[in-house]
């Protein structure tokens, strides 16, 4: 069987016996952070575990795995500033800027010892976090995550790839593929994906996008990507949680699928060789937007691996 079938089989099982499909049936929240409306949602009771998307996703790439953990704690999403139905203010759109409005929103909700759930730039958001405020933070899950330095486009593997970047990097050219053409939501999502998307699907990750001068945000995220070094106050920003990882106890999950995009198996080997704490979990034949391919089987790693901590801390959700 092929996987592109097999990833089709599971997901078509998950959506006869999930309470969310294609669906997004949860009550939107919001909440003023640094003078702007940030979106989430919210339910359940206990300790937070908050949820953070990357690129160009929104809440909604994990509305088949958050009914998983509603038993764990305070399940929260939130859509980063610029994405989902997040206020979209007249700012650059840096990294700088994300960290700040997600602290501001944590703040406003007073979101204390925190399990991250992490995916791509959610990832390097919540690493930062992390590292700067390790007080308020108990565990981290990530997957497709910023976790090694990225190197020059040469020496990627995959130079198709490595063009597409080169290109989005390029001035003018990226901007035409990402704002005009809405090429990272048309093409670049799917790619990170096995199954096809439905059309159901591809209107919600759409829709926050419709108008071309929405799409600076997304524009932003590959001219932010640390590539050998560069920018160069990304590239710190990653350095610096990278050290803290390697040194803090914190509980860690890596779910990882083959053959990944942002973490391959040399990845995975290195974070078991260097990483305090940590478990890893294969989800299966995968790219990049893994909750797309193995929802409930993301769901279900979280939420066993959140009994063993909490059984080894002593703690009851």
């Amino acid at each position: 069987m092929s996987s592109d079938l097999s990833a089709r089989m599971a997901v078509s099982t998950l959506r006869d016996d999930s309470p969310v499909g294609t669906d997004f049936p949860f009550a939107s929240r919001f909440v003023t952070a640094n003078d702007e409306k940030m979106h989430y949602i919210e339910y359940g009771q206990g300790d937070p575990i908050l949820f953070l998307h990357g690129n160009p996703a929104s809440i909604y790439i994990w509305r088949n795995v958050i009914p998983l953990l509603r038993t764990k704690g305070r399940v929260v999403a939130v859509d980063l500033v610029g994405f989902g139905k997040s206020g979209k203010p007249d700012i650059e759109y840096r990294f700088a800027d994300h960290a700040a409005y997600l602290e501001a929103f944590i703040a406003a909700l007073g979101l204390e010892n925190i399990t991250l759930v992490m995916h791509d730039w959610g990832s390097a958001l919540g690493f930062d976090y992390a590292a700067r405020h390790p007080n308020n933070v108990y565990a981290l899950a990530f997957l497709e995550a910023l976790l090694v330095p990225i190197p020059a486009l040469e020496r990627w593997p995959d130079q198709c790839a490595a063009e597409q970047f080169r290109r989005y990097r390029t001035p003018g050219v990226g901007w035409d593929l990402i704002v005009n053409q809405n090429g990272f939501v048309e093409k670049r999502l799917q790619e990170g994906i096995i199954r096809r998307l439905e059309e159901e699907e591809l209107h919600h990750y759409r829709e926050p996008f419709e108008n071309p001068k929405s799409r600076k945000p997304i524009w932003r995220w590959p001219n932010e990507l640390p590539i050998d070094g560069a920018p160069h106050d990304v590239a710190e920003i990653q350095a610096r949680y990278l050290k803290w990882l390697m040194h803090t106890n914190k509980p860690k999950l890596l779910l990882f699928a083959s053959p990944g995009a942002l973490i391959n198996e040399s990845v995975v080997s290195w974070a078991r060789t260097t990483l305090p704490n940590l478990e890893t979990v294969d989800l299966g034949p995968g790219i990049h937007n893994l909750q797309e391919d193995h929802p409930l089987e993301i769901g279900q790693a979280i939420a066993n691996w959140m009994d063993r901590i909490n059984q080894a801390e002593g703690v009851h959700p």
